[in-house]
C-alpha cells in the first residue's frame, strides 16, 4: 500500500491543500492520502485554532473522497510535533506500506534543518510539490547540506512515478499555480470579507457558525 502523508496546521484547510493532495495521489499512484493536522508544530510562532476544530474542518473538507482520510495522532501527542516521530510510528504500524511525505517544493530548503532529516528520508519518500512555473530548489545544495554524496538518488522526473523503478528519495510533482493561503483566509474573515470559493462550502459555514478567526474571538 502506498500512503501519502500531508501534514500542516490546516488553520483552516483550503482548496490549495486539497488540490495538492489530489495531484500527488494521481501522479504518484497513491492508494490513500492521510491528512495529519499538527498539534504543536516547531516552526509556528503564533497561537493556532484548537485541534478539535481544525480536525472537524478537515473531516468536512474531505467528505466523500474514498482515498482521503484524517489522522488525529499528532493532535494527541504531547509536546512539540516532529515529522520524524510521526513517520517512525507509522512505519512501525504499517511495516509493509510505502510512505510518501508530501510538502511544498519551497519547503525542501528547510529540510536539512528538520529533526533527523536523514532518518526522515529513510522512512519515507519526500514528494516535493512545485506550484505553477516556480523554479525548482537546488537539489545538489540540499544533498550537500544533508551530507549525501550521491545526489542522483534524490532525483525523479516530474509526473507519474513508475512502480518498477527503484524508489528515489525525493519525487517532484507539479500542480497548477494556487496562491491560496490559510493566513489570507484568516485575515479576510477578521476583516469581514468573503472567503467563498477559497475553501469548501462546508468549511466556510463551519467557520461562520463557530465564529473562527474573527477579531473579537480569543483562541
Amino acid at each position: 500500500m502506498r500512503i501519502g502523508l500531508l501534514g500542516g496546521t490546516f488553520d483552516p484547510v483550503h482548496f490549495g491543500h486539497l488540490l495538492l493532495a489530489e495531484q500527488c495521489r494521481e501522479q504518484c499512484g497513491l492508494d490513500a492520502v492521510w491528512f495529519l493536522p499538527a498539534g504543536s508544530p516547531p516552526h509556528k510562532r503564533r497561537d493556532v485554532t484548537p485541534g478539535i476544530e481544525r480536525l472537524e474542518m478537515l473531516q468536512l473538507a474531505i467528505a466523500g473522497h474514498e482515498a482521503f482520510a484524517v489522522s488525529d495522532r499528532e493532535l494527541k501527542r504531547e509536546g512539540t510535533t516532529y515529522t520524524v516521530d510521526t513517520l517512525t510510528e507509522l512505519h512501525a504500524e504499517q511495516p509493509d506500506a510505502e510512505l510518501f511525505f508530501l510538502i511544498g517544493a519551497d519547503s525542501l530548503h528547510d529540510l536539512p534543518t528538520w529533526r533527523e532529516p536523514r532518518r526522515i528520508l529513510e522512512l519515507a519518500t519526500i514528494v516535493a510539490v512545485n506550484r505553477g512555473d516556480r523554479p525548482l530548489p537546488d537539489l545538489e545544495e540540499i544533498c550537500a547540506k544533508l551530507n549525501v554524496a550521491d545526489a542522483a538518488g534524490f532525483r525523479a522526473d516530474a509526473g507519474s512515478v513508475r512502480h518498477d523503478q527503484p524508489r528515489s528519495r525525493i519525487q517532484i510533482v507539479t500542480m497548477p499555480g494556487c496562491d491560496l493561503s490559510a493566513t489570507d483566509i484568516r485575515q479576510r474573515v477578521a476583516a469581514g470579507k468573503s472567503i467563498r470559493y477559497m475553501t469548501p462550502r462546508a468549511v466556510e459555514v463551519y467557520i461562520q457558525q463557530r465564529g473562527l478567526y474573527r477579531a473579537d474571538r480569543s483562541v
